[in-house]
């Protein structure tokens, strides 16, 4: 199997919808759930990752720091309500262990967003943006990859809405969880698909 290297926005819209059926958690402050959802998180091997940020529209403004970080594994998402939370030890920890790998997409600015919070050594981090050229795919958002890899649409319509509202809605929660799955399952589609041999390589093989 190859992937395409790029797809257009027409071939994205006739895709089926990302969805995300498991059990989301929300966490807004440091309790049992709290523990608990760590707890689950640190016995994982592959995780997604994705944080959400509060967008400014007016040029030349502040930006708003980090609102949500998202870690979701196959059946089950992690919201963490910064603004609420910080970045407890135990949850810095969890991002600077080489035995969980966190997965997600341009992840350099991310890490950079939670470290204004609390300075951590990021650590078994993988990003989509790097490894899928090794498939050759150029495309880079998180909606152009999915599509590629997973031959589903992931939506952004809720991408510039305001991550720190009182009350997310459900429309935000599943936005939320669905980024940070969708890359752990294109991590792991890549992982499952044999890399195609390059030019140089079919030359020292033939």
């Amino acid at each position: 199997m190859t992937f395409k290297a790029t797809i257009s926005p027409e071939e994205i819209e006739k895709l089926k919808s990302a969805e995300f059926n498991g059990e989301v958690t929300i966490l807004d402050k440091i309790d049992q759930t709290y523990e608990s959802s760590i707890e689950y998180l640190s016995a994982q091997k592959i995780i997604g990752f994705d944080t959400e940020t509060k967008p400014v529209f007016q040029a030349n403004s502040k930006r708003n720091g980090v609102a949500l970080l998202q870690l979701a594994s196959g059946t089950r998402a992690f919201i963490f309500r910064l603004t609420e939370l910080g970045m407890p030890d135990s949850l810095c920890k969890l991002l600077s262990t080489k035995k969980i790998i966190k997965v997600g997409a341009a992840i350099t600015e991310d890490i950079r967003g939670l470290q204004r919070y609390t300075k951590f050594a990021p650590r078994g981090f993988v990003d989509l943006q790097s490894i899928g050229e090794n498939w050759q795919i150029k495309e880079k958002s998180v909606r152009k990859m999915s599509a590629i890899v997973l031959g589903v649409r992931v939506s952004k319509s809720q991408q510039l809405s305001n991550w720190e509202a009182e009350v997310l809605s459900e429309a935000q929660i599943h936005y939320a969880a669905v980024d940070a799955w969708v890359c752990r399952q294109m991590y792991l589609k890549l992982l499952s698909t044999p890399k195609p041999l390059v030019k140089d390589e079919k030359k020292n093989n033939s």
